[in-house]
């Protein structure tokens, strides 16, 4: 099967704050100097303090999206969403039941360049860095 990688959307009318946000997989045991190529591509919006914009979210909930990355996959294309007690999501659009995976603190962390956030994936918590923003 012949899949196209991800092309972000042009931004002609969504809002100034949508960014382009590039995480890498940083240091941990089983990556000592870190992975770029185990990451995420999320396309949200940001407000002043470089924070996930709730309200911008909620009026472009479809154009907030997330594409998760690994070497020798498809990319996974899905949505970013809000959990419980104001938590963030990635969802999948995928067939089957596959879980979502969550982002730790996502509701307070700042996306800037060589920041850090972490993941919760289905083997655990990972660490990844802000290698990218920029506008769409």
């Amino acid at each position: 099967m012949n899949r196209a990688a991800f092309k972000p959307p042009q931004n002609t009318a969504l809002p100034h704050s949508f960014r382009l946000i590039r995480l890498g997989r940083a240091r941990e045991h089983d990556h000592p100097e870190g992975e770029p190529t185990i990451g995420y591509i999320i396309i949200a919006p940001l407000d002043t303090m470089s924070r996930i914009d709730v309200e911008t979210w909620k009026a472009h909930r479809e154009a907030c999206r997330v594409v998760r990355k690994r070497p020798g996959e498809h990319e996974q294309l899905g949505h970013l969403v809000r959990g419980p007690s104001d938590s963030w999501r990635f969802h999948y659009d995928v067939a089957g039941a596959a879980a979502d995976e969550a982002g730790y603190h996502f509701g307070n962390e700042r996306f800037r360049l060589g920041e850090y956030v972490s993941v919760h994936e289905a083997d655990g918590m990972h660490p990844y860095r802000v290698l990218a923003v920029s506008p769409l």
